[in-house]
């Protein structure tokens, strides 16, 4: 079965450094919460908020490892009133029903979803 599970990450800083790790950070973060392994990964997209010019997540993905997996990096629509330095990012994954996709957010992003509990 294919599933599909949500995330996000607000930079401190439009630093190409930061942002590599931030989205580096915000992906295994999901991973582990959604006992997800690197084989069940089918691709995984990331955007930007626009005022992140200085790095793409993909770029820290791709450097750890992530060969064989399809990434891909757009830049969100620009919206009057969106928190900034934020990257969003999507994961198909390979999984059972037995477990319900638990989205992620993270230093600051939580108030793009507070319906969400914060993670324990």
């Amino acid at each position: 079965m294919t599933l599909a599970v949500r995330g996000a990450i607000q930079v401190s800083s439009n630093d190409a450094d930061d942002i590599q790790k931030s989205g580096y950070r915000l992906l295994e973060t999901v991973l582990s919460v959604n006992k997800v392994s690197c084989e069940d990964i089918v691709s995984i997209i990331f955007s930007v908020t626009p005022d992140l010019t200085r790095g793409n997540p993909a770029t820290a993905v791709r450097g750890a490892g992530y060969t064989d997996t399809p990434l891909f990096c757009v830049q969100e629509a620009l919206v009057d009133g969106q928190p900034g330095r934020i990257i969003r990012m999507l994961l198909t994954y390979r999984g059972g029903r037995d477990r319900k996709p638990c989205p992620v957010y993270l230093d600051g992003a939580e108030v793009l979803r507070p319906d969400l509990p914060p993670l324990s």
